[in-house]
């Protein structure tokens, strides 16, 4: 298999780091949507981060839909098999990829849109529905804390982190980490992790 995409992306990096839970062995193409655009259309017309290439050469896009497979492939799943415990695990997975999907609409307004271009109304409402995100993550922390060791660490846990170093990195200022302590203190024991550090931002 082969993962397509940049590790400064949060779904990019929430695949490499299952990919390295599950032990399963993988090539990474750091290639980017912007920088690398025509080398990434060669592989995937679409060039939608993460891509991944099957075993068989098929392309999977979507990190939620490439983990199922991976998934399937490895026998055995991060996610809890059912009951209360899963669906507070998936509660926590939309939270972490709803405030991915908010930084990146910031990033990209940011880097992208000309600054005369820029509609503050709307990036406020972004930003609030960031911080909104981060905020009901630092209430489940705080209410029951997650996992964090190597053979207990799951799905939740993994996109929880993921989207915490990457709002902490692409949109500093904008989620202090002060605020929320419990968020913070297991997204830093998550980024010791051996998984994690085989996939590290950058």
């Amino acid at each position: 298999m082969e993962l397509i995409g940049m590790l400064d992306s949060p779904y990019v990096r929430r695949v490499a780091v299952t990919l390295q839970l599950l032990r399963l062995p993988y090539v990474h193409r750091p290639l980017s949507v912007f920088r690398t655009f025509d080398d990434f259309h060669a592989i995937n017309p679409v060039v939608k981060a993460p891509t991944l290439v099957c075993s068989d050469g098929q392309t999977l896009m979507d990190s939620t839909l490439i983990i199922d497979h991976i998934e399937s492939v490895a026998g055995r799943s991060l996610m809890p098999a059912g009951g209360p415990q899963r669906q507070r695990a998936l509660r926590i997975v939309g939270l972490g990829l709803a405030a991915c999907e908010k930084a990146v609409q910031i990033v990209y307004e940011r880097n992208l849109r000309p600054a005369e271009k820029l509609h503050e109304p709307w990036m406020l409402r972004v930003k609030g529905q960031l911080v909104a995100a981060i905020a009901q993550l630092e209430a489940e922390m705080v209410a029951q804390p997650l996992p964090v060791g190597v053979a207990s660490i799951d799905q939740a846990g993994v996109t929880a982190a993921v989207a915490w170093r990457f709002a902490q990195e692409m949109v500093p200022g904008e989620v202090d980490a002060q605020a929320y302590p419990a968020t913070a203190r297991f997204s830093s024991e998550a980024e010791g992790l051996d998984a994690f550090r085989a996939a590290p931002f950058a």
